[in-house]
């Protein structure tokens, strides 16, 4: 999927393992065919995984969630990964990994919800949890700054997009929401990447939330994304309402969650149908509802 991609195969997993961890070594390994952009995934023996970063730009993931997870998750509704162990660079691979304990469940898919209402309200409490969280010293969210922050690479997606999009909707969609009042309130925790593959559910119910290396403080509207990457319009009001996301707020959120498809679609178009197929989802999503208002 990038240019820039580290090569990891099951004999780099099982070399790090030996090194490092040899207790588990001789668990059975499989990889796990995921959609994720940054981390490789491997499920081993029945409890565990090991997730190793791709590219540079989730070399520092592994220690953040070490750090912060273990002193976020007590006061989170829903199960987060819990680091066994954490990996370190090592001669043949370059950045920090982990083992993680394996959490049951699947990703949801828009369109595909048996719950839609329930699910609403769960990732509600769960993002009302984590804003909630008065935990001192978090790193910044580079998804926790104003939309300006991301103004020329959204305009440039939307170019690169002429033809297969309506631009003239989607710019005048992304300028609305860079018009909406920033956030002035403290910064508060975000998870940043609430996108489906993030996500477990059971049942028809969130049962854990997945891949923290965008976990950090900030203007939390960004965490209202799954009212459009996920949510069909009749639960929205639901997961709103849990949220506690005002008019503001929600407007910024659904400029991430925009900003965040423009950019996904011609960067995933060929190499991730998954994340592609979501952010065209996303984009009719949130222009059907800027043409209803």
């Amino acid at each position: 999927m990038h240019e820039d991609e580290t090569r990891i195969g099951a004999s780099l997993v099982r070399r790090l393992l030996a090194e490092q961890f040899p207790r588990w070594a001789r668990l059975p390994l499989r990889r796990v065919r995921s959609a994720g952009t940054v981390n490789a995934l491997y499920r081993l023996g029945d409890d565990l995984a090991v997730r190793l970063p791709r590219i540079a730009d989730g070399a520092d993931d592994a220690v953040k969630e070490h750090t912060w997870l273990p002193r976020l998750a007590p006061a989170l509704p829903f199960a987060v990964p819990e680091i066994l162990g954490l990996g370190t660079p090592a001669a043949h691979y370059p950045w920090h990994w982990s083992v993680v304990r394996w959490l049951d469940g699947d990703p949801p898919a828009p369109g595909a919800l048996t719950c839609a209402q329930q699910l609403a309200a769960d990732l509600g409490a769960f993002v009302t949890a984590l804003r909630g969280t008065t935990l001192p010293g978090g790193p910044a969210s580079y998804r926790g700054t104003p939309l300006a922050a991301v103004d020329a690479e959204t305009r440039s997606a939307i170019d690169d997009l002429r033809g297969a999009i309506d631009t003239g909707a989607a710019t005048a969609a992304w300028e609305e929401a860079l018009a909406t009042p920033a956030w002035t309130g403290p910064p508060r925790w975000l998870h940043a990447d609430l996108m489906p593959m993030n996500l477990l559910i059971r049942e028809g119910r969130l049962a854990a939330v997945l891949d923290f290396g965008t976990l950090g403080t900030g203007d939390p509207a960004c965490d209202f994304i799954p009212a459009w990457n996920l949510l069909p319009a009749s639960a929205r009001p639901a997961f709103r309402d849990a949220a506690g996301a005002d008019d503001a707020g929600w407007a910024r959120g659904r400029g991430w969650a925009l900003s965040m498809a423009l950019v996904q679609l011609p960067y995933y178009r060929d190499t991730n149908p998954v994340i592609a197929a979501n952010a065209e989802h996303v984009i009719r999503e949130v222009l059907a509802e800027q043409r209803a208002v």
